[in-house]
């Protein structure tokens, strides 16, 4: 028996009834486009009043910015106590390029430059700019390019770094999510590979495991119906333009690490200095177990994929609000709609990306820190962000949405609480 769309037995028409289906899906989309969007609106009130109350003089890169204003490598303090101490003199330990960005407000306004949440502000807000034209490119529909850019801003630990940015910590995450951010585009609309390069060799010089996303921009770039593996002419040249400015960059580097410790692959961790009284968990941790250590890795594992969203309450009856987990969240638990990539397509991006992801992941889980001091997702996500939104742009069609906008709505919603007890906490 032939479907038809209207049934004389019981008067009923499926094409009506499919048009009343649609406008209510539709309209409970929108719904929750409205509550996560008004969730974005009252982080980004919070994020304009931590950018107009920084007090200045708690970046290192500022620090290091006028030391290189000075033709200097090393600086006369450090405004963290992750600073190592090598032959008499004090050096930031991290890498140089948000440095450099730092430089032109240095040299205006001195080591006391109080704008490095409005640096870190304008970095996420173009970053988050450019993967609105990445998700065009790939043909992502309006309405999901919009979800995807929700779960981005507030629901990963975007948010968090961009409002720590006066942080030297914090502004290297968010320069090197911009700089990987500009290789993905540079891979998608301009077809660039010599410009990939040159985004990845500023991204290492911000956060040096980014350098692991290279072969999934390479295999981006590739067409579908082309070979991984080719060594004809086009594609060696084409090896040699990504890679030419990504070993310049290693170059730098390592003579960057050379000049101050006396060796290309010293970075000075070992040298770190810390006094007494600002001793933490990741001193007594780097000194009693090593940077690295398998003893590390239950711990990592669980706050990765595990650990909940946790807050300790005070007082004599333990009813008031004390401090969250410095820790931070594990991924599953702050950003649950990464559980949808289960259904992700097997496209070779998206496999090879996922090895990147390993690579990067695996040393981490026997890392002596897993990113703290931090609020929510741990930060390490954002060495490989831009290969979740891929896949998540890849993945997340119209039959999925509705899910992935309740998972994006509850991961904007603990953003939001993780920030208002982070402020509570701040001002008791």
């Amino acid at each position: 028996m032939t479907d038809v769309p209207y049934s004389s037995a019981t008067g009923i028409d499926r094409r009506s009834g499919d048009r009343r289906a649609e406008g209510q899906y539709d309209r409970a989309l929108r719904g929750l486009l409205w509550v996560a969007g008004g969730i974005a609106v009252v982080l980004f009130a919070g994020l304009m009043m931590q950018l107009v109350t920084e007090p200045g003089g708690t970046n290192s890169y500022a620090n290091l910015a006028d030391a290189f204003l000075h033709g200097r490598l090393d600086v006369a303090a450090c405004f963290d106590i992750d600073c190592a101490v090598f032959d008499g003199r004090t050096y930031v330990i991290f890498p140089p390029a948000p440095a450099v960005l730092a430089m032109p407000f240095v040299a205006v306004f001195g080591t006391s430059f109080a704008g490095f949440i409005a640096l870190a502000t304008l970095m996420s807000a173009g970053a988050l700019a450019l993967w609105w034209r990445i998700l065009k490119s790939l043909a992502v529909e309006r309405t999901t390019a919009i979800w995807i850019l929700v779960a981005v801003a507030v629901g990963t630990p975007l948010y968090f770094v961009t409002i720590r940015g006066d942080g030297v910590w914090f502004l290297a995450q968010v320069s090197a999510f911009l700089f990987s951010s500009l290789a993905v585009w540079a891979v998608v609309e301009r077809k660039s590979l010599t410009l990939v390069g040159v985004f990845v060799g500023v991204a290492f010089l911000s956060r040096q495991m980014t350098i692991l996303l290279v072969p999934f921009l390479y295999a981006l770039w590739l067409r579908q119906d082309e070979k991984l593996f080719a060594f004809d002419r086009q594609r060696i040249t084409a090896i040699v333009k990504v890679a030419l400015p990504i070993v310049g960059a290693v170059a730098v580097y390592m003579a960057y690490n050379y000049a101050r410790f006396g060796s290309p692959l010293d970075t000075g961790y070992d040298y770190i200095a810390t006094s007494l009284a600002d001793r933490t968990i990741i001193t007594e941790r780097a000194e009693g177990l090593g940077l690295f250590s398998p003893d590390y890795f239950l711990f990592n594992v669980f706050y990765f994929f595990v650990q909940g969203f946790h807050v300790d309450f005070a007082g004599t009856y333990q009813t008031a609000i004390g401090e969250m987990d410095r820790f931070g969240t594990s991924l599953l638990a702050a950003s649950p709609f990464v559980l949808l990539l289960v259904f992700a397509p097997l496209r070779r991006p998206l496999v090879i990306g996922a090895l990147c992801v390993l690579a990067m992941t695996l040393p981490m889980m026997v890392y002596h820190s897993n990113g703290y001091s931090q609020f929510n997702v741990q930060r390490y996500v954002l060495d490989w962000l831009p290969v979740l939104i891929v896949a998540l742009a890849m993945t997340i069609k119209r039959q999925l949405l509705p899910p992935f906008a309740v998972l994006v709505t509850w991961a904007a919603g603990l953003t939001a609480v993780t920030a208002a007890v982070a402020f509570i906490g701040t001002a008791a």
